[in-house]
C-alpha cells in the first residue's frame, strides 16, 4: 500500500509517517517505482505507537515496542526493553500523583481555613481581614511547578 492509504488506516497524516521514517521508526521501503511501499505490518506498527502515544509516552519511547514487534512477537510489550519503559512510565506517574495528592491536600486545607473564616464572618465574629495563606507562605512556586 501507498503512503496515502497507511497514513489513511492508522489514522495519522503522511507527514507524520515521513517523520517516523526519519526517526526510524517506520521502515522506508521503495517500491520499484520508487513510491513508498507498505504492508500489514507496518499499520500494526502504527497502531503500537499512537497508542503509547495515547497514553502519554514519547515518541523514543515507543522505539522498543517497536522493535520487538519488527523482531517477530506477538506484541510490542513482550520484550524487556518495552517492560522497561513500562517500569519507568509507571514511575513517573506515580511521583506525579503524589505530587498532585500534595496539592490537593493543600487545597482541601485552604478551603476548610476558608470556609471557617466566611462562617465567622457571617455569625458577625470579629476577625481578621481574610488573606489567603498561600500568598503569605507555602504556596508552590509557579516556575517550579510547571517544570515538573
Amino acid at each position: 500500500m501507498r503512503i496515502g492509504e497507511l497514513a489513511k488506516r492508522a489514522g495519522t497524516t503522511t507527514r507524520a509517517l515521513r517523520y517516523y521514517e526519519q526517526l526510524g521508526l517506520l521502515p522506508a521501503r521503495r517500491a520499484g517505482n520508487g513510491y513508498r511501499a507498505y504492508g500489514e505490518e507496518d499499520v500494526r506498527l502504527l497502531r503500537q505507537i499512537r497508542t503509547l502515544q495515547d497514553f502519554g509516552f514519547g515518541l523514543e519511547d515507543t522505539r522498543p515496542f517497536v522493535e520487538c514487534l519488527q523482531a517477530g512477537h506477538p506484541h510490542g510489550d513482550s520484550c524487556p526493553a518495552s517492560l522497561e519503559v513500562y517500569r519507568k512510565k509507571l514511575s513517573e506517574l506515580d511521583e506525579c500523583i503524589a505530587r498532585l495528592q500534595e496539592v490537593r491536600t493543600r487545597v482541601s486545607e485552604q478551603y476548610a481555613r476558608a470556609e471557617r473564616e466566611r462562617d465567622a464572618l457571617a455569625a458577625g465574629a470579629a476577625a481578621e481581614p481574610p488573606q489567603c495563606e498561600w500568598a503569605a507562605s507555602a504556596a508552590p512556586d509557579r516556575n517550579e511547578w510547571e517544570k515538573r
